[in-house]
């Protein structure tokens, strides 16, 4: 049975508890810019004074990205549209620290800026740089920079990894070589103006509804084209090639999805996709921040929380239909994780106090 994800953004408003968690780690990455050694979190985008400069100041295309999207969402939410992969999200207030779940997607905030959450890596993106998410990752996010005059706008782009790797090879574009360990599933890069220029002709089709039939794979595969041939490429060739560690990470972690519920055996995966398992559970943590277990364990929450939440069953069944044998295990590592037993945690969602995205 296949998980099903709250949503791509914002999962849940998260806890006292993740949200100091996320302040402690933010600390250290800052105290880490001062003192060599001193934190032990590495901020990816690590945005210098330059940078930020930039990041803020929009270009006129960045600006009309930002004024699509505001068209679309005239209140905060996550909104889907009429092409199905894209995703629009507005807020109009920093958030506090929240469970995110992150498909395989193009994340791209047009004002404002989000932080990422990944083990002990910090990711930011804003107007002048985007996020990229090349597997499925269970993480910690939050809105930074958010206001009613200058909301937080942004999208995500769902990525079907197989009409990517098809059109790798359509476009003859080369899988780079291998390297000793595969790469993180996240990361964050600047823009460019060709994709910058793709995402606007792919939102101005909601205009014109008429014409997203045709128009939007076209549109999308666009998109995707300029990915691949961008900074980010060599990533994405990576994870689309059948003999790359990073696709062999990603083929365990399908495993993982199908199965979240059964008993994780990591010599018989292992064997699988060719790996031994000390060798599988390298370049697991390698792509996915986390262990094999620790990432199972985290599907096995988020779909309880999701069964939970939907009325579906208790605490108690529901931990059981994620494979805990045991629901008082299952309710103190609930807690750790969402930071609310989950008694308390559900009924707080359905009260609204969970944050919007």
């Amino acid at each position: 049975m296949r998980i099903s994800n709250i949503a791509v953004w914002i999962i849940d408003r998260g806890s006292d508890t993740a949200v100091e968690r996320c302040r402690i780690i933010l600390a250290r990455s800052c105290n880490k810019r001062n003192r060599r050694g001193a934190g032990r979190v590495k901020e990816s985008m690590a945005i210098h004074s330059k940078d930020e400069e930039i990041g803020q100041r929009s270009s006129p295309r960045q600006e009309e990205l930002a004024h699509l999207i505001g068209r679309f969402t005239g209140s905060d939410g996550i909104y889907p549209t009429s092409v199905e992969p894209l995703l629009l999200c507005r807020a109009s207030s920093p958030g506090e620290a929240s469970h995110v779940m992150y498909q395989p997607s193009l994340c791209v905030v047009a004002q404002g800026s989000k932080r990422l959450l990944l083990g002990k890596d910090v990711f930011r993106y804003d107007p002048a740089h985007f996020l990229l998410a090349s597997v499925e990752l269970p993480t910690l996010g939050q809105v930074v920079e958010a206001s009613p005059k200058s909301p937080f706008l942004a999208l995500s782009l769902k990525l079907d990894l197989n009409q990517m790797a098809a059109l790798a090879m359509e476009a003859d574009i080369p899988t780079p070589p291998a390297k000793p360990t595969a790469a993180r599933g996240i990361a964050v890069s600047r823009f460019d103006a060709p994709l910058l220029d793709a995402l606007i002709r792919l939102v101005r089709l909601l205009d014109s509804p008429q014409d997203v039939r045709v128009l939007a794979p076209m549109a999308v595969r666009e998109v995707m084209y300029r990915l691949l041939t961008g900074e980010q490429g060599a990533r994405l060739r990576k994870i689309t090639a059948a003999n790359s560690k990073t696709n062999r990470v990603a083929r365990v972690m399908e495993w993982i999805k199908e199965h979240y519920a059964e008993r994780l055996h990591i010599e018989t995966i292992a064997r699988e996709v060719c790996m031994s398992p000390s060798g599988l559970h390298h370049d697991f943590k390698a792509v996915t921040a986390m262990s094999p277990l620790q990432y199972q364990k985290q599907l096995r929450l988020q779909e309880a929380r999701r069964l939970m939440l939907s009325g579906a069953l208790d605490a108690t069944a529901a931990s059981y239909r994620v494979g805990y044998e045991s629901p008082s295990q299952f309710s103190r590592e609930y807690s750790r994780l969402f930071g609310a037993p989950p008694l308390r945690d559900i009924v707080a969602l359905r009260r609204g106090d969970a944050a919007r995205p």
